[in-house]
């Protein structure tokens, strides 16, 4: 009778069972940062520009407060020194919705704002089904398991003395972020919404910016018409910008990447796109970039969600 290597437990028979557990961080390393190309200026500690980027970390952090800002729209604070410390403009988290197998996947959303000194940080969501539903349900004292921050940054530097911010829908909310960390910019904001009642945080864009002008699709409130006409018309009027950042539906990003082209200014588009795991290790969240005279997939979680807008192909 042949004898088991597998009974006796030999290195090379015996595997490790990974098993998930929440650990305690104890010290900074080198390897906690990683390095992206580029120059400017960033907030990041006030170290180096943006060629340091945070890498994200699991945590599972307290609820502050939540707040309805709207029908099926939420601001929720967030406890977590560690995000507050190192997230930047652009950068999302990754959060799990509840506990078991009702919502496997973690629902990526945009960094509004931090609060450095009370070490929290704000996200905006609007309820699309059961997983954003079931953090609608949370309330101050609750815990939510984060991984973040997570994605590339919009690029910041002391260069852009004029800019430009454009949103649509959910997609401004990442804008605000970007608004309150470049304070010495002159900031027009152009802002789009389906209607008076989808207006959120209009005090809070007016407050960060030098001018905010805003269309709604039917009329009920600022400048009737897309978003996008309101561009192209302070554009054609003469206005200039050192670069234009955008975040919002693919249409509106399409159009506002044609309008920089043309009048020749750099653009930033921060891409909204479902995403399945948030790391860069599925096909979830694939967009067509351009690489030299061809193109390839780029992950919208890992090598995003903010890319410079001629490297998009977007759709037709």
């Amino acid at each position: 009778m042949t004898n088991s290597g597998a009974q006796k437990g030999t290195p090379l028979d015996a595997q490790p069972v990974g098993r998930k557990g929440v650990y305690p961080y104890l010290k900074r390393t080198p390897l906690d940062v990683q390095f992206t190309g580029g120059k400017g200026v960033s907030p990041y500690l006030n170290r180096t520009p943006l060629d340091v980027q945070p890498v994200g970390r699991k945590g599972v952090y307290p609820v502050v407060r939540l707040d309805a800002l709207a029908p099926d729209i939420y601001l929720m604070r967030i406890a977590s020194g560690y995000i507050a410390e190192n997230a930047l403009p652009g950068q999302f988290v990754n959060i799990r919705s509840c506990e078991g197998i009702n919502t496997l996947l973690r629902r990526p959303i945009s960094i509004l704002r931090v609060d450095r000194d009370k070490g929290a940080f704000d996200i905006v969501f609007q309820v699309r089904g059961k997983g954003t539903g079931m953090l609608a349900m949370k309330k101050a004292g609750d815990t939510v398991d984060i991984i973040g921050p997570l994605g590339k940054p919009f690029f910041i530097n002391e260069s852009f003395r004029k800019i430009a911010v454009v949103g649509g829908g959910i997609g401004i909310f990442p804008l605000l972020f970007l608004l309150k960390e470049m304070q010495s910019a002159e900031k027009t904001v152009f802002l789009g919404f389906r209607n008076k009642e989808c207006i959120v945080l209009s005090d809070d864009f007016e407050k960060a910016c030098d001018s905010l002008h805003i269309a709604t699709d039917d009329g009920s409130a600022g400048r009737k018409g897309l978003v996008t006409g309101l561009l192209e018309e302070s554009l054609d009027n003469g206005q200039t910008f050192d670069i234009i950042y955008a975040c919002g539906p693919g249409p509106m990003l399409k159009k506002v990447a044609y309008l920089a082209k043309k009048h020749n200014i750099r653009c930033q588009v921060s891409l909204e796109q479902r995403m399945g795991c948030g790391i860069g290790a599925c096909l979830v969240c694939a967009c067509k970039t351009k690489q030299g005279d061809d193109w390839d997939y780029s992950h919208v979680c890992k090598d995003g969600p903010v890319f410079w807008s001629d490297q998009i192909i977007f759709d037709e």
